[in-house]
């Protein structure tokens, strides 16, 4: 399956009093590797194995592959990870006929809020609520397996 999606920085805390869901996350890489990452993800009481292709060059656009797993299997499988586990919380919000994912980061990664939305092609058009910011989509920095080692709190 191919996701493309679209990141952006967060402006303001607006997007908590429209969150329709909030979910407290921990992961985890197995593999770090651009070509070929592969996640251990735990979301409250589910977990998940999930490997992600290389992006393409407009960094919308990668190949990507999920599995549930159980929240046990996640757990041995996090002990296993590369150094760097991705807490954060993520707030789900309806904007048109879009959800938007706003992930709001702990630990090494405080004080980085970001907005991911998902589209059926990189071209499709979406609504852009006040609390969006700069566009950071082709920008690796702020893909969450670059975040496990390169903390936002050391840029």
């Amino acid at each position: 399956m191919i996701e493309i999606e679209r990141k952006f920085l967060v402006t303001s805390n607006a997007y908590k009093k429209a969150a329709f869901s909030q979910k407290r996350i921990i992961q985890g890489y197995l593999s770090s590797n651009p070509e070929r990452t592969v996640r251990v993800r735990i979301k409250e009481n589910k977990a998940y194995l999930t490997i992600k292709g290389i992006s393409n060059a407009t960094g919308m656009s990668r190949f990507e592959w999920e599995k549930e797993i159980t929240v046990e299997e996640a757990e041995n499988l996090l002990l296993l990870c590369e150094k760097g586990v991705i807490d954060k919380s993520r707030f789900e919000v309806k904007i048109g006929s879009h959800t938007y994912e706003v992930d709001e980061f702990y630990g090494e990664n405080e004080g980085l809020v970001m907005a991911e939305i998902e589209l059926q092609s990189e071209t499709e058009l979406f609504e852009k609520p006040d609390w969006l910011g700069e566009e950071v989509t082709n920008d690796k920095r702020y893909y969450n397996s670059y975040l496990s080692k390169n903390p936002f709190k050391n840029w």
